[in-house]
């Protein structure tokens, strides 16, 4: 009997090896920190992308570690690139832009053109801190992301003006931006508008609606929009279609 059981363990023992060896080159396929281990993190990320959770400062504490596994272990581009898909999608059936060269799309910037992924896991998610971000800003160091700048290079190609509106500081960081946007292959734009001291204590939607209401008495006529904050999307003129890039890193009001 054990000369049988010995025999079978030796004729199993290969199998086991190829099994144990397959399992650990599977690429995994999973919500980062799934359940149980998860603590509602993902309900938590869902409640933030519809637009639920508001007013949050800080990613919860037990969700730093999902929120991480997220945005670097390939799901946040995966969720991005659909996007980019939906949206490329709408550009290809409408019509080229008129003409009159009114017709326009408009792009956030942080974390939609550019990206802070860097900055804001090097501080664990945590609560926006104004100087530490200008001092990041100012390096021009934001890596642009890939697909939204296939996007803007389409749009440009089909003979759409884009504008960048974006919240930060224009006195502070202006030319920083613009810098570290055209080396990352953001150029072609018809404007940058960011933040003049007469919008400074506005919140990011009374400021950005205000923006968009004015090259709307201007002509421009808005045909997209693109940000990864739901304060980039709503208000005043927001356009034909908006496109929500998904962002559990901060909530912007």
């Amino acid at each position: 009997m054990s000369n049988t059981i010995t025999l079978l363990a030796l004729l199993l023992l290969p199998h086991l090896f190829l099994i144990s060896g397959a399992a650990a080159a599977r690429p995994q396929c999973f919500w980062p920190g799934q359940a149980p281990e998860d603590a509602g993190c993902l309900s938590w990320r869902v409640m933030v992308e519809a637009n639920n959770a508001r007013g949050w400062r800080t990613v919860p504490e037990q969700c730093v570690g999902y929120v991480k596994g997220y945005m670097t272990r390939g799901q946040y581009l995966r969720d991005l690139a659909g996007v980019m898909e939906q949206a490329s999608a709408y550009v290809d059936q409408a019509a080229d832009a008129d003409a009159d060269g009114l017709d326009a799309w408009v792009f956030d910037i942080d974390d939609t053109c550019l990206s802070n992924l860097l900055y804001y896991e090097g501080k664990q998610f945590g609560a926006y801190d104004p100087s530490a971000f200008k001092a990041w800003a100012s390096k021009e160091a934001c890596p642009g992301i890939p697909p939204v700048l296939g996007l803007f290079a389409t749009l440009l190609d089909k003979g759409f003006k884009v504008f960048l509106l974006s919240g930060r500081d224009e006195e502070a960081l202006g030319p920083c931006t613009a810098a570290n946007l055209e080396a990352e292959g953001f150029s072609g734009y018809e404007r940058l508008i960011m933040r003049s001291p007469e919008h400074r204590g506005q919140s990011s939607s009374v400021f950005k609606s205000a923006m968009r209401k004015q090259l709307v008495e201007e002509g421009y006529r808005i045909r997209g929009n693109v940000g990864d904050q739901w304060s980039d999307l709503q208000g005043d003129c927001v356009g034909d279609r908006v496109f929500k890039i998904p962002n559990p890193m901060y909530f912007v009001p």
